[in-house]
């Protein structure tokens, strides 16, 4: 499957929307609210404001629509009005398909402008929501260190203390983390190597392993998406008294000697990358691929085919992350991109498909729904140990995740159970595929 570069520029940034969560057993302790649903989403003046925007701007093409949409947005969120901006720009989405494929990269840019406001972290991050996988809440991150005059140990770990401990949203703290690794490739000039090393002063793992992913995609959207609202924020830096003491080896340069890509190595950054890197990149390299070969699926899986060894795994995964925007989350679509790949890895191309279609609203239902319509045993079982495991980022008790899994097909409902972390106990069969890929134990 080919397609024009221009085409496919717009349909990749929407699928840079998930880097899977790193031991899935964090839960979210708020409530998530649709936001198609929620009071701001269905205000008056956003349904207004969505119309006239469409009416304005929905005929043009390229980087004038982005402009025309994206100016008014980021005014409204300059002027606090965060909730009102992204309550428009989900009205929008569903008049314009085009705002939909972009919708991550609008909402990127309406946390840069509420995040410019200044404030507390936390305060800003409670006028954003879910929607756009959450694209307003990384953009805030990123505002927060394009503002900073010293960045050592001690900001990288206390910046997201607000979201720790037993009774907090740990949900937020994953995009708390996973923003840091956009800000920090942001800051260092999209230096990858350098971001990475600021996310390793992070003081826990799965920390560490959530900003990676978020510097990855950064690398990436970059590339890709040049009016990304991110592109070019950290230019001034040069100019500011930024204090980098503590932060060992690393220090701002006006131009990153970085290479984001390699058009001669589909593998590429992934394969200059240290072992602890790894799987953080791969969850992130069929993006890279598609962007190569202008969006031909069936090629990028041959690629990651060719992955190092159990990182075969992880790029089927990312392929399945990016099929859900390619599809435009078209369940049929989707099985039928999903099937161009090698049968035996095809289990994990529906893990990235359904996460992300579970992390676009927060909503399992739209997970169970494409698992029900899977064919094969094996399939099924990976895509509901899947849904599960989102539903263990959604909820803190296991009532609660336990009423959720009920949602699943009978015979798979242990699945379900397992992956929510319910309970400890391996369904056979599933312990059976994993032993068959990943060996015994």
């Amino acid at each position: 499957m080919t397609m024009f570069k221009g085409k496919f520029v717009g349909l990749m940034v929407a699928a840079l929307c998930l880097v899977l969560l790193v031991g899935a057993g964090y839960a979210m302790g708020l409530k998530r609210i649709n936001p198609f649903h929620s009071t701001a989403a269905a205000a008056p003046d956003s349904v207004a404001l969505a119309l006239s925007l469409s009416q304005r701007c929905g005929k043009m093409n390229g980087q004038s629509k982005i402009d025309c949409y994206s100016k008014p947005l980021d005014s409204l969120a300059s002027a606090g009005e965060v909730r009102a901006a992204m309550g428009t720009l989900n009205r929008l989405e569903v008049i314009d398909v085009d705002a939909k494929r972009d919708g991550h990269v609008y909402a990127h840019g309406i946390g840069i402008a509420a995040g410019k406001r200044g404030g507390d972290v936390a305060k800003t991050f409670s006028m954003c929501d879910e929607s756009n996988q959450s694209g307003c809440y990384h953009g805030v991150i990123q505002a927060y260190f394009d503002a900073a005059k010293k960045i050592g140990p001690t900001e990288v770990n206390t910046l997201c203390q607000p979201f720790r401990g037993e009774n907090a949203d740990h949900w937020l703290l994953f995009q708390c983390v996973h923003g840091m690794g956009h800000g920090l490739t942001m800051i260092y000039n999209h230096d990858l190597v350098k971001a990475l090393t600021g996310c390793d002063f992070l003081n826990d793992d799965w920390d560490r392993q959530s900003c990676y992913g978020g510097a990855f995609m950064e690398n990436i959207v970059n590339v890709t998406n040049p009016h990304h609202p991110a592109h070019g924020m950290a230019e001034h830096v040069e100019h500011s008294e930024m204090d980098m003491a503590g932060m060992a080896g690393m220090h701002h340069e006006t131009a990153s000697s970085f290479k984001a890509i390699d058009p001669a190595d589909p593998q590429y950054p992934c394969s200059i990358m240290a072992q602890r890197y790894l799987a953080s990149c791969y969850q992130m390299q069929t993006s890279v691929m598609l962007y190569l070969n202008h969006g031909n699926l069936g090629d990028a899986a041959m690629k990651c085919d060719k992955a190092p060894g159990m990182m075969k795994y992880v790029c089927y995964t990312s392929l399945g992350r990016d099929i859900s925007s390619y599809s435009l989350q078209d369940h049929s679509t989707a099985i039928k991109m999903c099937s161009l790949g090698t049968e035996k890895y095809q289990p994990w191309c529906y893990i990235g498909l359904v996460k992300n279609l579970v992390d676009l609203n927060a909503r399992p239902d739209d997970g169970f729904s494409l698992c029900k319509e899977l064919r094969g045993n094996n399939n099924k079982l990976k895509c509901y140990e899947a849904v599960g495991e989102q539903i263990a980022t959604l909820k803190n008790d296991q009532q609660s995740r336990s009423a959720l899994c009920e949602h699943a097909e009978a015979g798979y409902l242990d699945v379900c159970l397992f992956g929510a972390r319910v309970t400890s106990l391996i369904p056979p069969a599933l312990e059976k595929l994993n032993a068959a890929n990943y060996g015994p134990g």
